[in-house]
């Protein structure tokens, strides 16, 4: 065994000791982590049962912002039924009250605050147990108390999931050190062929738009338009069946909306065109000389000129809303950074297999369309909380763009770190590293058959 091998040996014994510290001794951020508003109630009239709430990080608004609203619908004759609403577990206040204050009439018996089986508090009801109007049942909730509750709770599942966090990073970082001279293959070949790797990815921009009138422009105008179609349709046409879809936004929702879409674009741009692209660049591939390892690469470069356009105009649209650039803002740059590696994996594996099977392309394109949709970009994964199966939201949140979309809100809006989603971080990174070393192995194993099939 060579001296540099057991120097990098060395060095992955130090990343492997501190992850598993870290994994071992993280506390589990409760933002993230729903719990449930039981209202035992009886209602006159059929009405919905809707609770306002504030979080601890926006408890210095001073009235209940009717962006952070879930509401159930109630009938009237049914009795007494215990109504259960979804509320993230960092809740500070909230207000419950029928959504026609002054019209419906609700008799409650009994209102309290769980997770799962387990009971946080329960909130003293005025004497007379029905509605007021003029001052509304509201109450202090003791979020430390929720946030014991639920770690207490939630403690064998988060060992269980760190011991298998640490099994996991650890036979990653093992199999990586014993296969580290072939993965450093492609990468080494990328560093030295920096500097075509970028005209070409000029070149390739530009051609994309050869021999239309407006050339370029096109490619800033397209996501503009976009954009302004689904603020329209769901803020405009459809605002009134699309409220509980957006409850729990607490910003304007062309703000939140164009927050999902700036990366969606650039992901979508990326596996669209980088799957195509040793078909496009064919007489590249059949020159002896030429490294086309590198061929991904310039495709994703290609699409990050876009995508540096659209993170400008969206700081600038967020100021035109007083949401001014800060710190925070900075994690966009590590963000794209996230998303450009996870892409290039793929891509590294699509563009490969493409060569031999030509339908992957309109595959790509159906998956695209439904990871849009699995994607919370035009609604808010919080506010269906208590709509969808407990099962169904872990796998939605196991997409990896879960974690790219959600910090790029963070970045922009949220005022939170990466590392303050320590979970979601370890898990993307462990999940994308694997998906970048499957996909150039993917490729290193069929790049010899490329010229003699293109």
């Amino acid at each position: 065994m060579s001296k540099k091998k057991i120097v990098v040996g060395i060095l992955f014994l130090m990343i492997m000791a501190g992850t598993n510290i870290l994994t071992v001794f993280h506390k589990e951020n409760i933002q993230d982590i729903g719990i449930t508003l039981h209202v035992v109630a009886e209602v006159e009239n059929d009405t919905n049962v809707q609770a306002f709430f504030k979080q601890v990080n926006y408890e210095d608004k001073e009235e209940f912002s009717p962006s952070h609203v879930v509401s159930v619908p109630a009938k009237a004759d049914e009795g007494f039924v215990d109504y259960e609403l979804a509320l993230p577990a960092d809740t500070s206040s909230i207000r419950v009250n029928p959504e026609r204050v002054l019209m419906d009439k609700i008799e409650y018996e009994k209102i309290y605050l769980a997770y799962k089986d387990n009971v946080i508090e329960e909130f003293q009801l005025s004497p007379d147990n029905y509605n007021d109007v003029e001052k509304y049942n509201s109450w202090k909730v003791d979020s430390a108390k929720s946030a014991e509750v639920v770690t207490d709770a939630r403690y064998l599942r988060n060992l269980i999931i760190k011991i298998l966090v640490c099994l996991v990073i650890d036979i990653l970082l093992i199999i990586i050190w014993i296969k580290l001279d072939s993965i450093v293959i492609i990468p080494r070949d990328v560093i030295s062929n920096r500097k075509l790797i970028g005209s070409l990815a000029k070149n390739d921009f530009k051609q994309k738009f050869a021999g239309s009138y407006l050339g370029t422009v096109w490619a800033f105008v397209q996501p503009i338009i976009t954009v302004l179609v689904y603020w329209f349709v769901f803020e405009k046409a459809l605002n009134v069946g699309t409220q509980s879809t957006k409850a729990g936004i607490g910003i304007p929702f062309v703000l939140w909306l164009i927050a999902g879409l700036v990366p969606w674009f650039f992901f979508s741009e990326v596996l669209s065109s980088g799957t195509n692209c040793l078909i496009e660049y064919n007489y590249l591939v059949k020159k002896v000389v030429f490294k086309i390892s590198t061929l991904p690469v310039v495709k994703s470069i290609s699409s990050l000129f876009v995508h540096m356009f659209f993170i400008v105009f969206t700081i600038i649209l967020y100021s035109c809303y007083s949401y001014f650039p800060s710190l925070y803002t900075l994690q966009l740059l590590y963000y794209s950074f996230c998303m450009f590696v996870l892409s290039l994996g793929l891509i590294y594996a699509f563009s490969a297999i493409m060569v031999f099977f030509r339908d992957l392309s309109q595959i790509v394109n159906v998956l695209l369309q439904i990871g849009m949709w699995m994607t919370p970009i035009m609604w808010n994964m919080d506010a269906m909380a208590n709509r969808i199966p407990g099962w169904a939201m872990t796998i939605l949140k196991l997409n990896p763009m879960y974690y790219v979309v959600n910090g790029y809100r963070d970045a922009l809006y949220n005022n939170m770190w990466f590392w303050e989603r320590p979970g979601m971080t370890a898990y993307f990174w462990i999940f994308t590293i694997i998906v970048t070393i499957g996909g150039m192995a993917i490729f290193r194993k069929l790049q010899q058959h490329f010229a003699d099939v293109l």
